[in-house]
């Protein structure tokens, strides 16, 4: 029987198969987390622009982050779904 991993654990593989580095691995999670918090737990796989934009419109209005912090929670998102869920996102054209 195999045993499913959780989508947390295959993020950090993959970083780690890239050697990305320790700290970027914690942040990369960090948002990843957030993101899927954000929208009640749903699975990454069953989102896609529209909750990203959401989300990262929200860092911004509400959060207040910086542009610099919105674009690393950004770069994760990215990472998650280019790297991990293997989605072409190329023709989502998001705007930030």
């Amino acid at each position: 029987m195999e045993v499913k991993k959780k989508l947390l654990d295959v993020v950090r593989d993959k970083i780690r198969v890239k050697h990305y580095s320790l700290s970027t691995e914690k942040t990369y999670i960090h948002w990843i987390k957030s993101y899927i918090l954000f929208h009640d737990k749903k699975h990454p796989i069953d989102m896609g622009k529209v909750e990203i934009e959401q989300y990262l419109t929200s860092l911004a209005v509400k959060n207040r982050v910086s542009p610099t912090t919105q674009n690393q929670a950004f770069s994760a998102l990215l990472f998650l779904y280019k790297e991990v869920l293997g989605v072409d996102m190329s023709e989502w054209n998001i705007k930030l």
